[in-house]
């Protein structure tokens, strides 16, 4: 299919050590489309690195099939890589280089002429605003410059498809940000963008759909209105009343009322759990009227990204 970027069927990644055996990734089943930024999130240890090693040739499947940009990764992996473009979790630029040299080198290992290689590395130097430090040696910048350089190294060739691997790990909130912007333009001009990433916050603002991970396991694969849908969590209404009043007495009602699971009282505030929130809402707001009781502000808590990802995986601590 034309429309389909990446395309996987229970694929498997099993390694067998003397302290036994370890699927790290465990029958997954994936379909990117083309143009879309898709998101692999889960916990550190879920398989996301391994899945993106399989995805872009460096792990061979145990079993299972993937194909990518149309070509088997197996089968077919010199024609994977030509496709795509690829930003490691770790920095790996050579760091006795210039970003020019470095952007240069990988444009001629693509097969540029040396002509065409410098002008691609100071067009993509200039749109990650990277042209002041053309110059510099990789070790005398700062981690979020050196991770615009290997994204600008990524996407020398022109790729179809580009695979981040954990691209914001370690970066500090601004340059993280930035780097934000940086992916949304890239999508908004139909990159096809694979991200794997713990981030909830970035896997929220940026992606298309979400696959959610663990274990190597995939738990759950949708749009992020979606995924909220999906899952049986609470919205939480907290009612401030004008005075202090005694919610407490219209307690007994609210939690009669259809579509309340539970509610509680403290002070002027009546906080109410419940899955129909727009349905709730109005006949609290009756209930309370009824109680003489003046409405003064209402919050409203939807399940987040974080609480169907806590759902899904649990809240124990991870190594």
């Amino acid at each position: 299919m034309t429309d389909v970027a990446v395309d996987t069927s229970e694929l498997r990644k099993t390694y067998v050590t003397s302290s036994g055996v370890t699927e790290a990734v465990a029958g997954l089943t994936l379909r990117v489309g083309r143009g879309e930024l898709f998101g692999l999130l889960g916990p550190n240890g879920a398989g996301k690195t391994t899945t993106m090693g399989m995805l872009t040739t460096r792990i061979a499947p145990t079993s299972g099939t993937a194909a990518v940009a149309g070509a088997d990764v197996v089968g077919d992996p010199i024609a994977v890589r030509r496709s795509i473009g690829v930003v490691p979790q770790y920095n790996n630029l050579d760091r006795q280089l210039t970003a020019l040299e470095n952007l240069e080198f990988s444009g001629r290992y693509a097969g540029l002429t040396a002509k065409a290689a410098r002008r691609r590395a100071l067009e993509l130097l200039e749109l990650f605003s990277m042209e002041s430090r053309a110059g510099a040696k990789i070790n005398e910048m700062s981690g979020g410059q050196a991770q615009r350089v290997m994204l600008a190294r990524a996407l020398m060739r022109r790729p179809d498809i580009l695979f981040l691997d954990e691209p914001t790990s370690g970066l500090d909130p601004q340059t993280r940000v930035n780097l934000w912007d940086i992916l949304r333009r890239m999508r908004a001009d139909g990159q096809t963008i694979v991200l794997s990433t713990h981030y909830m916050e970035e896997a929220e603002s940026l992606c298309d759909r979400i696959a959610i991970v663990d274990h190597g396991t995939l738990l759950a694969c949708d749009t992020l209105d979606a995924l909220k849908a999906s899952t049986d969590l609470e919205t939480v209404l907290t009612l401030t009343y004008e005075t202090d009043a005694d919610a407490e007495k219209i307690i007994a009602q609210v939690k009669e009322l259809a579509g309340v699971t539970n509610a509680e009282a403290s002070g002027e505030n009546l906080r109410v759990f419940t899955l129909t929130p727009d349905g709730v809402l109005a006949a609290l707001v009756r209930v309370g009227q009824d109680a003489g009781l003046a409405l003064a502000d209402v919050r409203i808590v939807r399940p987040s990204l974080e609480t169907v990802f806590l759902n899904l995986t649990g809240r124990e601590y991870r190594e």
